[in-house]
């Protein structure tokens, strides 16, 4: 992925677009609406807006508000396996196409979309095994 191609494409509007319409269609969705929260959805929009900023290369804010990402270690707390990865993926897809987010920077942040939502799988489908280290 080359991310500073994708932030010269779509600047730190196509991010906050996007995210607000990712952000529109969580509270409503079965799946992924209780595991956000309902007191904080502002908080979390604005946590996704600057760590996308930062991945993309537009500036340090997350990093000087939270540090490091820790994305695994920030989302153990959630039950994550294939169901809301992928509908995590799909939303975030859905969110790009109605933020008018051009088509090969699309393919693009699916792929990235697709790989960090991966990462963030903590349970095994149908297994019963829970990658949580929390016991």
């Amino acid at each position: 992925m080359d991310e500073k191609l994708i932030f010269e494409k779509i600047g730190s509007h196509g991010v906050r677009a996007m995210v607000a319409e990712f952000y529109r269609l969580v509270p409503d969705d079965s799946i992924l609406g209780p595991m956000y929260p309902k007191d904080d959805m502002q908080g979390a929009e604005d946590r996704l807006f600057h760590f996308m900023m930062f991945r993309l290369g537009g500036d340090q804010t997350y990093i000087e508000q939270r540090g490091h990402p820790r994305l695994r270690a920030r989302h153990m707390p959630f039950s994550i396996g294939e169901k809301e990865r992928d509908r995590w993926v799909e939303l975030m897809h859905k969110a790009m196409v109605a933020a008018e987010i051009p088509e090969d920077v699309i393919e693009a942040l699916n792929a990235f979309f697709f790989q960090v939502a991966d990462f963030m799988r903590n349970q095994a489908e149908g297994s019963g095994i829970d990658f949580n280290p929390r016991a």
